[in-house]
């Protein structure tokens, strides 16, 4: 019996451990360093200013860039379901075909941003100025919600927020 338990619990320790955010790569990544398909799970970006890095197919669930500068960052296949951006700057940056589900853009500014095939469910864009982003869709925006303050590119619209 004990040896069957022995490779069932390092089986969930595995499992557990892959899921857990990485602090080297969330420092690296803070201090400025690109950071592509890394582990950056509930990062708090909050008021850091990047310009120009790489974080293609990063994993940053749950995280926070509340008043975060993101100027021509990438995010193209990044995970950033129930992200926070509230009041954050992506001026530039390419989110094509992120998972950016249950995010909170209140505040946020995209102009120039490029949501190409970027999965918005449930994505709250009140008071975003989406005017200028680059990709948007109306099928991608049906999915989403924002308030009269919202800005988008002509033509599109959204649902009122809950």
């Amino acid at each position: 019996m004990r040896n069957i338990l022995w490779p069932i619990t390092l089986a969930l320790f595995a499992a557990t451990a892959a899921h857990a955010q990485n602090p080297v790569q969330i420092a690296h990544a803070k201090a400025g360093a690109n950071c592509p398909h890394c582990n950056l799970f509930q990062a708090d970006f909050a008021n850091v200013e990047l310009k120009g890095k790489n974080f293609a197919g990063a994993r940053l669930r749950q995280s926070d860039f509340s008043a975060a500068v993101m100027k021509h960052v990438t995010f193209a296949g990044a995970d950033l379901r129930d992200l926070n951006a509230y009041g954050a700057v992506f001026t530039g940056s390419n989110l094509a075909g992120a998972n950016l589900a249950n995010a909170t853009f209140v505040g946020a500014y995209l102009s120039g941003a490029n949501l190409r095939g970027a999965h918005l469910e449930g994505v709250n864009f009140s008071g975003a100025e989406l005017a200028g982003a680059l990709g948007l869709t109306q099928a991608q925006l049906s999915k989403a919600c924002g308030d009269p303050t919202t800005t988008l590119p002509r033509g599109l619209h959204l649902q009122a927020c809950q």
